[in-house]
């Protein structure tokens, strides 16, 4: 698979935009580009350094169950809706 900058700048603009923790891009079955904030203590640092992660390959176990519920609704890849992950709610 061709790796260009589109795919790290979409993923990137789409955590700072909507203060997500994680954003994976689906391209194939067995292909993934995976986004993530760094957190300290299960919480978004609100200082002024952002640090994103970048992962690209296969995807994990949780990604890989998504997959095949898409495989089973015939979703055609890549998939066009990037899959957000939040922090969790503290009580």
């Amino acid at each position: 698979m061709k790796i260009s900058l589109s795919m790290f700048s979409n993923l990137s603009e789409i955590l700072l935009r909507t203060n997500a923790v994680k954003a994976t891009k689906f391209y194939s079955e067995n292909f993934i580009v995976r986004a993530k904030r760094k957190t300290f203590r299960g919480r978004i640092s609100q200082r002024s350094n952002i640090e994103i992660i970048f992962t690209l390959g296969r995807p994990n176990f949780e990604e890989r169950q998504f997959i095949r519920k898409c495989v089973k609704a015939k979703e055609p890849f890549p998939i066009k809706k990037v899959q957000l992950k939040f922090q969790k709610e503290t009580k």
